[in-house]
This record gives C-alpha cells, structure tokens and sequence, in this order.
C-alpha cells in the first residue's frame, strides 16, 4: 500500500472510529436525547446528499471527460449513479429489517436481536461507505476528508443505535462496545477490499464510475435509512433543520476550499 492509499485508509478509519464514540455516548449516559439524535441522522443525510450531487458526482463526470466527449461523459456519469443506487437496492433487499420502536413481546431476547440485527445491517451499509471515503480521499485528499466528516458525523448516532439496545439486552457494556467495534471495522474493511480487488485496475473511468456509484449509494441510504431513521426519532422540526443545516455546513465548506 503505498502512501496516498495509506493515507486514504487512515481517513477511512478516523471516520469509522466516530461510530465507537457514539457507542461510548451510549454506555457512560445510558440515555439519548430522541431529538438530538434525530437532528444527527438528519444533518448526516443533508451533508451526504449534498457533497453526493454537487461533488462526487461532477468528479465522477469529469474523470469520464478525460477519457470521452463531454456528453458521453454525463451519460457515463448518470448511469453509474443509478447503476449504484441499484446495487445498493439489491444490497438492502438481502439484509433483514427490524424496528427498534416495535412492541417488545419476548423481552430482553428480542431487544438483544433487534440490536444484532442493527449491528449487522449497520455494518453492511458502512463497507460502501468506507470505500466511499477510501476512493474520494485516493483521487483527492480535500475531497475524501469532506466526505468522511459527513460520514463522521452520522457514524455517532448509528454507534448510539447499535450500543443501546445491546447494553439494555445484555446488561454489559464491554458486549455492548464489542458490538459497536466490529461495526465501526467495517468501513476500513471496506475501503480495504475496494483497494484490493479495484487498485491494479484504476483510470479515469474506473474513478469515473467508482465516484458514479458511490454518489448513487450515498444518496439512497441518505433518503433510505438515514431520513426515516431522524423522523422515528423527531418530536419536531429536527429533521429538516438538520437536513438544511448539513447541506449549508458542506456547501459552506465547499466555498471556503474553493
């Protein structure tokens, strides 16, 4: 691995590392603020859609010019970012749902397999991510590192939702951080195996389409799960303050670096 890869999954790894704080947030208070944490999946989802639509996806069409006319290389771009809100569609469908705010019928068995199942759903989402953050730090460091502040941000709410029903299932928060751990590998582990199998292979159209669908991927688990995740836990106007303000902080970010 060489030094710009190093430094792409160091990245990577400092924004997982937020989903282990979330935990931490969980097992010292034992309680969340519903509202807070509804303005966090809300902020996380704007800050991702936006840097999605207004960063990513023009590089992804710019690295495509490189190599093809201008409007080969929209076409090219519009494709691949459908072609991963597809795959992440396929992805979701794979994975089992569950409600944590659902009637808890059995007791502490099914909270401890709601929280398994969170963990575990969690986990999937976050290997696309890191691999996200993993390539838009290699092709640009200022790029990768906006991205993986969004992802930082929405790291610690999932950490909460991973630890709590864990901590209340188990009554152990050495369990309860175990839990959060392997679900915070999962981005470097992500990044990792996208260096791997896609490092050998990258030009310009495989960083086209790579920031194609990385684009699409965030977008849908932005509106997918992080949106629904901050209205179950909105009590007011939380969720679309946060929306607004995380597209005003990466837009603001985007001006400032310009």
């Amino acid at each position: 691995m060489n030094d710009a890869a190093l430094t792409a999954f160091m990245v990577t790894s400092a924004a997982a590392a937020s989903t282990l704080l979330g935990g931490a947030v969980a097992v010292v208070s034992g309680k969340v603020d519903r509202r807070l944490l509804a303005f966090g999946f809300a902020f996380a989802a704007g800050a991702m859609v936006y840097v999605s639509l207004v960063e990513i996806l023009a590089k992804g069409q710019a690295s495509f010019a490189e190599v093809m006319p201008p409007g080969e290389a929209h076409r090219m771009a519009t494709l691949w970012f459908f072609a991963g809100t597809l795959l992440v569609i396929l992805f979701e469908r794979m994975l089992p749902r569950t409600d944590l705010d659902a009637p808890d019928e059995d007791g502490r068995r099914a909270v401890a397999r709601a929280g398994l199942l969170t963990a575990l759903a969690i986990s999937a989402h976050n290997l696309p991510e890191g691999m996200a953050t993993f390539f838009a730090t290699l092709n640009e460091p200022s790029l990768g590192a906006k991205l993986a502040a969004a992802i930082a941000i929405h790291n610690i709410p999932e950490g909460i939702s991973v630890a709590v029903p864990l901590l209340y299932a188990t009554g152990s928060r050495t369990k309860a951080m175990i839990g959060t751990l392997v679900t915070a590998a999962a981005e470097p582990l992500g990044g990792l195996i996208g260096y791997l199998v896609l490092g050998p292979h990258l030009d310009p159209f495989v960083f086209g389409a790579v920031f194609g669908v990385i684009a699409g991927t965030m977008v849908f688990l932005s509106l997918h799960e992080l949106m629904p995740s901050a209205r179950r836990h909105a009590k007011g106007g939380e969720t679309a303050y946060g929306l607004v303000g995380g597209m005003a902080a990466l837009a603001l970010s985007l001006v400032i670096l310009k």
